[in-house]
Order: structure tokens, then sequence, then C-alpha cells
């Protein structure tokens, strides 16, 4: 537990993506965010979190650091044992300042324990690796083929091709030349953002169940608002995985609905890892599987991503093989990734201890 006096800074970073990300949301071509670091009092221990929005999943980057800003005060005006809360308190309701804010106090915390993070989350077991799947960009059949044959070749065992952007006969051609291209024994799993209706999406979904494509899992091929839609997909040969729509319903309204198999937990977009460890148990526990995804974070965010992935038993592989989407980082990448899985850092905390330093600010305001 933290109990010294702490402190609070932030400071902005942009990153650009190595090339520019066509998604049904729209091009994503670079991750502005900020870096938290909270230190103790006691021998100046710190901790780290990233706070990245991703504009539709989460608070604008002015809201972002207005929150952060909001946490300074709220850390610097706290005795000590109430710290904490009252600092999550501040930006409980920005989930991006919020990742930032609580991956930052539970790597202290995982630090001055001695002890990696994915066990600070629960997980008494050592956890030496988790697995992942590569994931295929838009392109023409021929290079998503080529794509998936190459990652299929560094030990990839799972697949995932994003898809809506173009017709839905375009998109089931191209992952039928992907499946083509790795055989029947790799995992396919494609990805549709909410792009389609309910019509198109039974018509992928009914060429994917064929023996010939075999997708394993589709998600969110509806928009968000589409429970009893996705709940109609379900049975028909293709698993269905709710990502936009976990953050507009809710478990509990998934679960009623039966309308997935199951959910994505993007940490940054739910708040933390802390939360969305909270989510895996819970979702578990109604028969629902958590796949542990990054929204195309820096370093330090990825690594607290693995960290939750490793303490969520029996894992499937996740969407966390996403470093080489960016074109500089924040600092050394202390995750390598050996045949399809990431090899979890056993350091104190998250493992990250490189990342560029410059400029800390406290409350500008």
């Amino acid at each position: 537990m933290i109990d010294a006096n702490l402190t609070l800074e932030y400071r902005r970073f942009s990153l650009p993506l190595r090339t520019p990300l066509e998604t049904a949301h729209g091009t994503i071509d670079s991750r502005e965010g900020f870096l938290v670091r909270v230190t103790s009092s006691d021998g100046g221990a710190t901790g780290v979190g990233e706070a990245t929005p991703l504009p539709g999943w989460t608070e604008s980057v002015d809201d972002c650091e207005r929150a952060l800003q909001r946490a300074v005060r709220a850390i610097e005006s706290t005795e000590d044992g109430n710290a904490v809360n009252t600092t999550i308190d501040a930006v409980d309701e920005t989930s991006a300042a919020r990742h930032g804010v609580s991956l930052a106090l539970l790597d202290l915390e995982a630090r001055r324990s001695a002890t990696p993070l994915y066990r600070q989350l629960g997980t008494d077991e050592r956890v030496a690796r988790v697995p992942v799947n590569a994931t295929i960009g838009n392109g023409s059949p021929d290079e998503a083929a080529e794509s998936a044959r190459a990652a299929v070749d560094r030990g990839f065992g799972c697949c995932k091709l994003k898809v809506g952007v173009r017709s839905v006969e375009e998109d089931v051609e191209r992952v039928r030349r992907v499946r083509e291209a790795v055989g029947p024994d790799v995992e396919l799993r494609v990805d549709a953002n909410g792009a389609w209706t309910y019509e198109e999406a039974l018509t992928a979904v009914e060429a994917f169940a064929d023996a010939a494509v075999d997708v394993d899992l589709l998600e969110q091929p509806l928009p968000a608002g589409a429970l009893e839609g996705h709940a109609e997909l379900r049975g028909r040969g293709v698993a269905i995985a709710l990502d936009e729509g976990l953050l507009e319903h809710g478990v509990d309204a998934i679960y009623e609905a039966d309308a997935a198999d199951a959910v994505v937990l993007k940490p940054m977009g739910i708040g933390g890892v802390d939360l969305a460890g909270e989510l895996a148990a819970w979702v578990r526990e109604l028969a629902i599987q958590p796949i542990v995804t990054t929204t195309i974070d820096a370093v330090v965010a990825r690594t607290g991503a693995v960290h939750l992935a490793a303490a969520i038993p029996d894992v499937p592989a996740c969407g966390l093989a996403t470093a080489d989407l960016l074109a500089e980082d924040l600092g050394r990448d202390p995750v390598p990734f050996e045949r399809g899985a990431a090899v979890v850092p056993q350091a104190k905390g998250t493992g990250v201890d490189d990342v560029w330093d410059g400029p800390w600010r406290g409350d500008e305001s």
C-alpha cells in the first residue's frame, strides 16, 4: 500500500505511425498523449503511466490534460492515506487520464514491492509468455496473404484482419486468400469496427463459416448499439466478439442479450489495467472470453497491457504486437516477441525503465 507523500507530473508526446492506419472509423496517422510520473517522498521511488487518448474511444487530448491537471492538484492537497483514492477520483470520468494515473500508481506500488506488475494485479504464479495475434493491414488480397504468410513464418498462430473499408465481397475474398496462404491450423480473426449493416454482416458470417475460409472470431461486425443484431449473428459457426459494444453497453447488458462469445478489453478505453482486470474476471465467470488489445499505444501502455494479459488465466491470443505500427516510441521496449508470444517482463513494476526524459509539467492552470 502506498503511504508516502506523492507528487504527480506529466509531459506531452506525439508519435507518428510508420504507415497511416485505415480503419472503419477513419485514418490514424499519429498517437498523441502524455507520460505520467508519480514519485514517492520515501527514497524517491517512481512509477510511470501513459495516457494516450483516442478520439471516439476516450476523451480528447485537451480534456485528458485538464484531467491530469486536476490529478496534480488533488495529489498535492490530500493527506497521506487518501492521496491515491482522491487522485483517481479526479480522473475517474476520463478513461485515458485514469489509465495513465492508475498505471503510474500501480507501477510505483509494484516497484516498492519488488514484484512484476502482473503479480500486483493478482496472479501468484510466474507467467513467462502470453500468446499474441499478428495484425494484418487493410491491403489487397495479395498483400494480406503475403503479410499473413510472413507472420506465420515468424511463429504467429493467430492472424487478425481489419475489414469494413471495402465491400463485403472484397473483404471475404481477402480473408479467403489469407486462409489459403496460412493453411488450416492458423486461427483467423476479422475485425469490422462496426462498419456493416446486419445484412452485410450476415453475408460475411455465412461466408466466413465455410470450411474453405474458417474464420474463428468476428469482432464488432455491427455498430456498437446493435446488441440484438449481434445476438442474432451468434451460433452460425463464427464466434462474435464485442469491442466498441462493451464500452457502450457494459457486461450486464451484453450477457443478458446473449450478444457475445468474447469481449475485447482495451485498457486505455476502459480506464486502466486495474479496471480491465476486474472486467476480465467478471466476464470469465459468465463464460465470455476476454481478449486484451491496445489502442496503438506507446511502450508504457503496451507493456501494461502485456502484464494485464499475463494476469488472466488461460488468456487467448491478444492484440499486443503493435509496436511496429509506430515510427518512433518513448523508449526501450522490454517485451520481446518469440514464436507468436510476448515474453512477459519479470523485473519490478512494468519493466519499462528507459523512457525518453524531458520537461515534466504539474499544475499550469
